[in-house]
């Protein structure tokens, strides 16, 4: 004898609910694992799929600000170095495109991901071109700013958060990626567990 739609709704609908609780509980308990410092979503540079910062709790995560125009440009080899050094270890370089000083990176998305993957290789993660500093600095900038006391001053000036996401370091544009105060300090983190 078979049921009827009506009938068969209950047991479908009950599949559903149950599919749609879970998820959301898996949301919930993401959310709540994930430091606040980290609970930030922005578009992927290559193509703008929405990225949550969450996704790096539990890593040393090192954030740059860049540009495609400046003197500091060259850094990106050191980066993606480091990046390709020490990902296995629990590092993550995530660099964040901005036209915030001496209009350095006035490219579209498109030609930003060109150029960082055609020019230097680039493989570590690269959100979409925002601001880092002045009135409309997205608030993930802001924390970092608020947490260490100093924003950025110009291109890829580095912040170091630590696997806990909550202690933060700040490195000037001058400090290059191998300089061995730099590394050292990437190092510890690497060293240290979940806090």
């Amino acid at each position: 004898m078979s049921s009827s739609p009506i009938r068969a709704l209950p047991s479908w609908f009950a599949t559903f609910a149950l599919f749609i609780g879970l998820t959301m509980t898996q949301d919930v308990h993401a959310a709540s694992d994930c430091p606040p410092l980290l609970r930030h979503t922005f578009p992927k540079l290559q193509d703008k799929t929405p990225q949550s910062m969450c996704q790096y709790r539990g890593k040393v995560v090192l954030v740059v600000n860049t540009a495609s125009y400046c003197g500091f440009t060259r850094q990106y080899d050191g980066l993606e170095r480091l990046y390709s050094e020490l990902k296995s270890k629990g590092l993550v370089v995530v660099g964040f495109p901005s036209n915030n000083f001496g209009n350095q990176e006035p490219g579209t998305e498109k030609e930003i991901a060109d150029f960082c993957r055609l020019t230097y290789g680039v493989q570590f993660p690269m959100m979409g071109k925002t601001d880092v500093v002045g009135p409309a600095t997205n608030p993930f900038f802001q924390s970092l700013a608020s947490l260490t006391g100093e924003r950025p001053q110009w291109n890829f000036h580095k912040y170091l958060i630590d696997r806990s996401g909550k202690q933060v370091t700040s490195f000037g544009s001058r400090v290059a990626p191998d300089s061995p105060e730099f590394v050292a300090a990437i190092q510890r983190l690497l060293a240290e567990s979940v806090r």
